[in-house]
């Protein structure tokens, strides 16, 4: 009987092979013969054959009326902008990818499941560069959720909602913050001193920051602050910060521990 490989395995092939990889350096990644490699690239990339029964694209929110997870988009919205892009594959398929630093193991482990839930029956497979996981899933449709997505870097282009993003965003605020600091932001802890009664003293207190190079997600940071009433300041040109004690006990709350 012939040793079928797992789903997971030919997705991760398939993506590799759409970035440009040459098959032997993707047999040896995924533990497959070279021919496996080229026969998969074959049937599932110029062919545009199903793998089995199951693997059916499943239908867009936009083009299709399909139902969308609100909250996991406004979140997954908020890590795209951050440290997310897409890039085009074969047969109209695109790839979204996300950059994590591989220190944050459950912050990686969640992006994977935020992706499965925004495609549903989505594969997330990830890979290993110098200091990152990069998580990605293919769809036809992202540039539908996604569209920002476009030629060039974000910092040197418009980047703005569409009405019905504007809309999601407004219901929920929490989750699109927790995916863009996640993605680009830190808890950091600051110190000042300070002359009480002649003596110098010391304070040591947290700070949230959220740092692009984009003034357009600035603008879209502050703005949902706003919307949870978070006060915020600008402390750089590429810099939102949140200072005030109990503006960052309600970030604490609404964005959770970065891990």
């Amino acid at each position: 009987m012939a040793h079928v490989r797992p789903q997971s395995v030919v997705d991760s092939a398939l993506a590799c092979s759409d970035d440009g990889m040459a098959d032997k350096d993707n047999a040896a990644l995924h533990g497959v013969a070279v021919k496996t490699i080229r026969r998969w690239r074959r049937l599932y990339q110029r062919r545009g054959l199903p793998r089995g029964q199951t693997h059916l694209a499943p239908p867009c929110p936009r083009c299709d009326g399909a139902p969308l997870r609100r909250a996991e988009y406004a979140e997954r919205l908020g890590w795209y902008l951050g440290d997310g892009y897409i890039s085009r594959g074969r047969r109209g398929v695109f790839n979204l990818h996300v950059y994590n630093d591989q220190r944050y193991t459950g912050l990686n482990a969640h992006v994977s499941e935020l992706m499965a839930l925004v495609k549903p029956g989505g594969r997330p497979h990830t890979r290993l560069v110098p200091g990152a996981v990069i998580t990605t899933v293919s769809w036809k449709h992202w540039p539908c959720l996604f569209p920002q997505h476009g030629p060039g870097r974000k910092h040197e282009r418009p980047i703005l909602l569409e009405p019905w993003q504007q809309e999601v965003v407004e219901v929920f605020p929490g989750d699109f913050l927790r995916g863009l600091f996640h993605s680009d932001g830190a808890r950091v802890h600051n110190w000042a001193t300070r002359d009480v009664r002649g003596e110098r003293r010391r304070y040591d207190y947290p700070r949230w920051q959220f740092v692009n190079a984009s003034e357009d997600i600035l603008g879209l940071c502050t703005w949902a602050l706003d919307l949870v009433d978070v006060p915020w300041r600008r402390s750089g040109p590429r810099v939102v910060s949140v200072s005030r004690r109990d503006a960052v006990s309600r970030l604490d709350d609404l964005v959770g521990p970065k891990d």
